[in-house]
C-alpha cells in the first residue's frame, strides 16, 4: 500500500460538479493498494496518517500530529500511485490490485480508519475526481508499507 500524504490548509473532492468531500486544516491522502495488501499494510499506513508529526507547535517545529490540532483527513483512492514509469513513456500498473479487489481493499481501510479517527472523509472510488488541494508548506511526503523495515 502506498499513500501520497500533504498537509493541507483546505481541500475538497467534486464528481460530476457536486461536491462529495471536503476539509480544512488537515491531511490529504492519496491512497494505492498493490494485490495482497491488508489489514497489517493498512495498519502501517493507518498508524502513519494519525501520528505523523507534521503540524507546527508553538516554535514553529513540525512536532504535532493530526490528533494534537484535531484536523480533519480527507482520503482519496488513487491507482496511479503505482504507476511504474521505469520503462517507456506509458506507465504499466501491473503492479497495482485490480479494480475490484482495490475497491475492497479501500473499503476496508476506509471502515478501518473510521474505527480510529471520527473527522474523516473520503473520496469515491473510481470516479471521474477533480481534486482541490491547497498545500501547507508544502508538506508532501510518500509512505509505502514496502518500505516499512
Amino acid at each position: 500500500m502506498r499513500s501520497v500524504v500533504q498537509r493541507v490548509s483546505m481541500g475538497q473532492v467534486v464528481v460530476e460538479d457536486s461536491l462529495v468531500a471536503s476539509i480544512e486544516k488537515g491531511i490529504i491522502a492519496l491512497v494505492g493498494f498493490k494485490e495482497g495488501d491488508d489489514e497489517k499494510e493498512f495498519s502501517y499506513i493507518l498508524d502513519k496518517l494519525l501520528n505523523l508529526r507534521i503540524f507546527e507547535d508553538n516554535e514553529d517545529k513540525m512536532n504535532l500530529s493530526i490528533q494534537d490540532i484535531d484536523g480533519d483527513i480527507l482520503i482519496i483512492p488513487n491507482f496511479t500511485l503505482y504507476g511504474d514509469c521505469r520503462s517507456g513513456r506509458r506507465p504499466s500498473y501491473s503492479n497495482a490490485s485490480k479494480p475490484s479487489d482495490a475497491k475492497l481493499q479501500f473499503e476496508r481501510f476506509s471502515e478501518k480508519v473510521k474505527e480510529h479517527f471520527t473527522k474523516v472523509v473520503f473520496g469515491i472510488f473510481q470516479a471521474d475526481m477533480k481534486v482541490t488541494i491547497l498545500n501547507d508548506g508544502p508538506v508532501t511526503l510518500l509512505i509505502d508499507s514496502d518500505k516499512q523495515f
